[in-house]
């Protein structure tokens, strides 16, 4: 501290506190006493505050970033320059909350007997950090996923000690036991391991209608391996399984063993209006008519589900299970008038929808994996398939791609071996058209069919690129060439002219950049996963990424994505046709301020990622 008040030292600090909140409000006489008050402090990354620590202190932060979360580690707030924290007050009534700087970073000081002496004689100062922990909390909604019901856990709403039989009890014990505890099912288990599930459907369809003795075990008519969920799951999850599965009975797991079950029935406790349940309407339409008529109302219900809190990874989740829908029920209508499928088949879903990241305005990105053992004769059959579908994709709101990615062109329509050699010709020859179909064809998921080829055919895809140094090398060279819109001074670089003048477009700028170096690091190290949240947590767990640096990948992205579904939002709100073009004049100051660290944490992965792939770029 330096109590000479015309020291260099001291107008610096000055000057920096008058463009901090609330301290460019306060007289210049309290700013000057304050500024020679302040202690400078250097923290390493990392380095954590709590109410236990005996130096309570007013924090503000010259540079670098800190989070404040709860007792439970959720985030409640990010703080980058300019900003300031007492976590003493922000432990008021809710105890255990703490900051930990998650950069090397510089934080002035204020002593509290300096601190306490500003809230006494100024209200508006002492009104600023009154309300600074209930606005933290108010914050704290735009980090959490439990913003509305559909989020909350399921473990309230299970049915706990269900019925549960081990596998030589016969169908008519079985029954009486359902028939004795009013139950609609019955857990199938032994030695504490969940085997199967019977329900009051299997009973009579799979006994009853084929005639089978009162004395057939239940092992014969139960369905193995059901689908389970985890108890710490949310009721989203659990409705969007169930509607997409098709099943009434879900158990439920805790660490591995069965815990309860959850029901239909249970569901009806979630709003009939979620969007969650579109993806049940659409599976019963009969026509493109009907699904159109739905899929018109998703720009609407996105604005509403917006005003309700709902998070851009969970708005993405809905409409991607929902154009998941669509794509089936069409592929089980074309069926229905072609006949079974020769052979076994999978649809692809590419891109965004593969990854589970679609948003509004998505267009077709698809393919068509199939059986060797299909013949030519075989592979007609299919080309038709393909028609009818990405015809009725189009018709009901998915535009056909530009780029002809669809399961109507040859190419991307091929039995396993054929797209296996595709493969290899890609990852050999690593050409500009060639990274470029990559980038898309690389994130990859079954959407209906025979999951078993798409995973072959996946993990025929990693064996290929993880081996492949060159082919990841371009990969990265192409992933480099788009940056971040940040120039010098970290100001927005924007359009100069013509449609969009003063905006860019935050989904080819801000999202695919994160999208594809993701990628490039799944691909190095054989992760399966697709999504781009699951890759980081993937890469994490490899230690391929440092807890950090993925941390502050996924923060950025869902920065940008929840950006992105705002922006788009507001434009559909204004009757104008959702884009992705935004511009920053438009967003408050602390968004702003957001965006700019999330481009900034983008650079510096793209800086890491030229840095490793430095000698295969030439």
């Amino acid at each position: 501290m330096v109590n000479d008040p015309n020291h260099p030292e001291i107008q610096a600090v000055a000057d920096f506190l008058r463009q901090c909140l609330p301290f460019n409000e306060i007289p210049e006489a309290a700013l000057q006493q304050t500024a020679r008050q302040i202690q400078i402090r250097y923290v390493r990354s990392g380095q954590r505050f709590n109410a236990r620590d005996r130096e309570y202190a007013l924090r503000i932060l010259r540079s670098g970033a800190v989070e404040i979360r709860s007792s439970q580690g959720q985030l409640l707030d990010k703080l980058g320059e300019g900003e300031s924290f007492n976590i003493h007050g922000l432990d008021l009534g809710e105890q255990g909350v703490y900051a930990q700087a998650i950069e090397d970073s510089l934080i002035y000081h204020l002593p509290r007997a300096q601190y306490e002496q500003l809230r006494a004689d100024l209200r508006d100062f002492d009104r600023h950090f009154h309300s600074q922990r209930s606005r933290r909390l108010r914050r704290a909604a735009r980090y959490q996923p439990n913003t509305n019901m559909m989020m909350l856990p399921i473990e309230g709403l299970i049915s706990r000690n269900p019925l549960a039989l081990s596998p030589e009890v016969n169908v008519q014990q079985a029954a009486g036991a359902m028939s004795d505890r009013r139950v609609s099912s019955v857990l199938i288990t032994e030695a504490g391991k969940l085997l199967g599930i019977v329900t009051d459907r299997d009973l009579r369809s799979r006994a009853m209608a084929r005639g089978l003795a009162l004395t057939t075990p239940v092992a014969e008519i139960m369905t193995a391996d059901p689908r389970t969920i985890d108890i710490n799951a949310s009721l989203f999850d659990a409705i969007l399984l169930m509607t997409q599965q098709g099943i009434h009975h879900l158990p439920v797991l805790d660490g591995g063993q069965v815990a309860g079950i959850i029901t239909s029935s249970d569901l009806m406790l979630a709003r009939r209006d979620d969007p969650v349940y579109l993806v049940q309407h659409l599976s019963r339409q009969q026509n493109n008519t009907g699904m159109r008529a739905i899929i018109d109302t998703l720009p609407s219900l996105q604005v509403e589900v917006i005003k309700g809190g709902m998070r851009a990874h969970q708005i993405s989740r809905v409409l991607t299970a929902i154009s998941d829908t669509v794509a089936c029920r069409l592929i089980e209508l074309a069926q229905a008038e072609l006949g079974p499928a020769p052979v076994p088949f999978c649809w692809l879903g590419f891109g965004s929808q593969a990854r589970g990241e679609q948003l509004i305005g998505a267009d077709q990105d698809n393919g068509l994996l199939i059986d060797d053992r299909a013949t030519e004769q075989d592979l007609e059959w299919f080309a038709e398939l393909a028609q009818r579908v990405c015809a009725g994709l189009d018709a009901c709101g998915y535009p056909f791609c530009n780029g002809k990615v669809m399961a109507t062109t040859d190419e991307w329509r091929q039995r396993l071996q054929g797209w296996r050699r595709t493969v290899d010709s890609w990852t050999r020859t690593p050409t500009p058209d060639a990274v470029m179909r990559v980038s898309i064809f690389f994130d990859l998921r079954a959407v209906y069919g025979d999951a078993g080829l798409c995973a072959k055919l996946q993990q025929h895809m990693l064996q290929r690129a993880g081996q492949n140094t060159i082919f990841l090398a371009a990969l990265a060279a192409n992933v480099l060439e788009q940056t971040p819109p940040l120039g010098i001074f970290r100001r927005f670089v924007v359009e100069r002219n013509g449609e969009h003048r003063d905006e860019f477009d935050i989904k080819k700028r801000g999202v695919m950049p994160i999208v594809d170096l993701v990628r490039i690091h799944a691909l190095a190290r054989g992760v399966a996963a697709v999504n781009t949240r699951q890759r980081l947590q993937a890469l994490m767990q490899k230690k391929a990424l440092t807890i950090a640096d993925g941390r502050n990948l996924q923060d950025a992205f869902d920065t940008i994505q929840q950006l992105r579904v705002e922006n788009q939002s507001q434009q559909i709100a204004a009757a104008q046709g959702a884009s992705n073009y935004l511009n920053p004049k438009d967003l408050p100051e602390l968004e702003r301020k957001h965006l700019k660290d999330a481009f900034t944490v983008v650079h510096d992965a793209q800086e890491s990622l030229r840095n490793h792939y430095r000698q295969g770029l030439g």
